[in-house]
């Protein structure tokens, strides 16, 4: 059976729990700490990285959530989470792509004072513009549709879905935005996204661990 190792406040590792569940495949969910568990023997021996997630399938590793999800797609494809006309697979890479490199980065600035970390103003300012943009450019791309691909879930829903509706925690309200908004509230009623997330008393147990790795990061 296919190993999963993740952690429940881990927005890397619940993008790939969330496809997981909605391509059923049967795994074996395996819990990393962040109280430095990740930097154990065992768990240096699946990712040298020392990072969730990671997945061992029939002995072969993968990490880093988008090669997961890569993975996943080709080594399961029904059902698929991938369209297969070019543009639509463009749109599927966009949003991917504008998620990781953009949106989640420019979250951490808002992230530390949460934590009890000082963050410099000029770095909070420009965090909230790229956030800003990014967010934007997804309401125009939503159109009228129930998901970014037409009316049918892809991994671009999975990837920005773990992202964007955690955004009124960090002060940006969705309300300006009704497709995102309601894109977003389709999304946490899906059974997937509703198991996979991390209860309140589970987000501030890991406040301190989630302090360590942003200072480490500093």
């Amino acid at each position: 059976m296919l190993k999963f190792y993740y952690n429940p406040v881990s927005v890397n590792a619940r993008r790939a729990w969330v496809a997981l569940l909605e391509k059923q495949i049967p795994f074996e969910l395996i819990l990393v700490n962040l109280d430095d568990d990740q930097f154990s023997n065992d768990f240096t021996a699946v990712n040298p990285l020392q990072r969730v997630p990671a997945i061992v399938d029939n002995g072969f590793r993968v990490i880093e959530s988008l090669a997961i999800l890569d993975y996943l797609e080709s080594k399961y494809p029904k059902p698929s989470l991938m369209p297969s006309k070019p543009e639509n697979v463009a749109t599927v890479r966009m949003v991917e792509m504008l998620a990781v490199n953009e949106l989640q980065p420019a979250t951490i600035p808002l992230t530390r004072p949460l934590v009890g970390l000082d963050v410099d103003n000029q770095k909070l300012d420009a965090a909230k513009e790229r956030i800003i943009s990014v967010i934007q450019f997804y309401e125009n791309l939503l159109g009228n549709h129930s998901y970014f691909v037409g009316e049918d879930i892809t991994l671009a829903d999975i990837v920005a879905g773990t992202l964007v509706p955690s955004l009124p925690l960090l002060g940006f309200s969705l309300d300006v935005y009704p497709r995102l908004k309601a894109w977003s509230e389709q999304l946490t009623m899906r059974e997937s996204w509703q198991q996979t997330t991390p209860l309140p008393e589970v987000v501030e147990a890991a406040l301190p661990s989630v302090r360590k790795i942003l200072e480490r990061r500093s």
